[in-house]
């Protein structure tokens, strides 16, 4: 189920705000936004308001026998990369970036915001369909710079259904298949990134897949894998 709204704060606060009121709120149920007046990125990052984009959120309900719940940003990355791949007439053009970017021709075309409350986590998403916003430290890009911005409401609708498919495969077959296919869709082993963990110095290496837990590997400069868990990533030509 979506339900669409002309305007309201965050589609993610919205969404915890009813959890915590005990609403009755199913997993699959979706709010979609024309405007987010308080939408948010990771590390408290304002959101873009562009209309025409896609702005929306959903929730799933963690139960005992699944994966990692870190591990869902992985799942909305996919679901966003299914939807857009087929709206690009560019092989090649679509790829992912962990820990929850989706990246076109390099540059950022979304991003996925994780909160959670108690057994619910919260799943924000945002792709520029229609306008890309202006940031002074990263490049960034729509959809339409391929061709005709896709209707919001259709990608609503498809959105859903694939983040619905996901997650059952997540749930069904476990994070081994989940990370194989996110590495695949990922940009290429060796691209050089620029990691800032939280709390420590940063580090530049080159991208050297994911663990089996789906945290980021990065080869450093003298061979050593170093394994990061947490961390603002971004390729090492769009530092600064």
């Amino acid at each position: 189920m979506i339900e669409f709204l002309a305007e309201t704060g965050s589609t993610n606060a919205d969404l915890l705000e009813r959890v915590r009121r005990g609403d009755r709120v199913s997993e699959g149920s979706w709010l979609v936004a024309d405007r987010q007046l308080a939408g948010k990125g990771r590390q408290g990052r304002a959101w873009f308001d562009g209309a025409g984009n896609f702005m929306g959120s959903t929730m799933v309900e963690v139960r005992p026998s699944d994966p990692a719940p870190a591990s869902l940003a992985l799942v909305a990355g996919l679901a966003v990369y299914e939807t857009v791949i087929s709206m690009v007439g560019e092989p090649g053009a679509i790829a992912l970036k962990w820990p929850n970017d989706v990246l076109m021709r390099g540059a950022k075309l979304a991003g996925i915001l994780l909160e959670r409350e108690g057994d619910i986590i919260v799943v924000g998403i945002g792709v520029n369909l229609a306008k890309a916003p202006e940031l002074p430290d990263r490049e960034t890009i729509a959809l339409s710079a391929s061709g005709p911005a896709p209707d919001r409401d259709q990608f609503a609708n498809s959105l859903a259904r694939q983040f619905d498919t996901e997650l059952e495969r997540w749930r069904t077959f476990g994070l081994a298949p989940l990370i194989r296919r996110w590495e695949l869709a990922a940009h290429r082993h060796g691209t050089l990134l620029h990691v800032q963990p939280p709390g420590e110095q940063p580090i530049k290496g080159a991208f050297a897949g994911l663990d089996q837990t789906g945290a980021l590997q990065l080869r450093l400069s003298d061979g050593e894998v170093k394994v990061i868990h947490a961390g603002d990533v971004m390729l090492a030509r769009e530092e600064g």
